[in-house]
Order: C-alpha cells, then structure tokens, then sequence
C-alpha cells in the first residue's frame, strides 16, 4: 500500500479514537513526507520516504536520551509513544547479525583493509540499512572490524 494512503488511513482511525498521541505523529510524519515533496519539487520515491522515517526515528531517540538526561520524564514518554508510531512505518528491523554479515560483505567487495576505508564501506551499506537497521549502531560495527 502506498505510504500516503496508510497514513490517511491511520490518521482517520486515531482520529475516530480519539488517539491524540498517535494523531499528532501520524499528522507530524505526512508532514514531513509533504515538506520533502516541496522540496524535491517531485514525489518521493520509497527508499526518499524511508529516509524521511529513519531520521525522523532518530530525532526521537536523541529527544529521549536529552530529555532523560534533565529529568523530564513526562517529555520522554510523550517522544516514546511518537517513537513507537513512526516505527511501525518502517520495514521489519534487521538483527545484529544479519547487519555484521552484510558489513563482511560489503567490506570484502570494495576492498577495504584499514579505518580510512570506513567512507567506502559506509556509502556502499547504508541505502541497504537505511530504515532496516540504526546507522549508527553499523557505523560502529564497520569501524571496529576494520580496526
């Protein structure tokens, strides 16, 4: 199903229950889908509108981790519950193990041997995690099997 057609979809449901949470992070994700659109001056293709999703899951997870660092516990469950929402817009999460194989490989075919190799390995992996997996978390792995 196309994504857009989802989120109206999910957006009538919250609305009908009365889902002000996941309303309000249905309304926020098509708004940034829509304002990626402007900008492009064109519709997203899928793997546009899992980037989209993808950074918006890490706008998220950094909210949290700042704002369990001040205390503010209330703003922590309110970006979880959002966190939650986005998430289920994103394909099936790929285990550790699936991500370290792809990285072996992906270092084998460009022939990385050192740390300095870490930008080729980077560009080659992310559009196949981008969504599936935290670049973050990859880049780590990368680094540490070409130290």
């Amino acid at each position: 199903m196309d994504i857009n057609a989802r989120l109206n979809e999910q957006m009538v449901a919250a609305a009908k229950a009365k889902d002000k949470i996941r309303l309000s992070a249905v309304r926020m994700l098509k708004t940034a889908l829509h304002n990626k659109e402007i900008d492009l001056m064109r519709p997203l293709n899928d793997a546009e509108c899992m980037q989209v999703i993808s950074a918006m899951v890490k706008q998220r997870k950094d909210s949290i981790e700042q704002f369990a660092k001040g205390g503010r516990q209330d703003l922590v469950e309110k970006e979880e519950a959002e966190l939650n929402v986005l998430q289920e817009f994103l394909p099936e999460q790929m285990s550790d193990d699936d991500v370290e194989a792809l990285i072996k490989k992906i270092i084998a075919d460009v022939g990385a041997t050192s740390v300095k190799d870490m930008g080729k390995v980077m560009k080659a992996l992310m559009p196949q995690i981008t969504g599936k997996a935290d670049g973050k978390a990859a880049g780590e792995k990368v680094k540490a099997l070409l130290s």
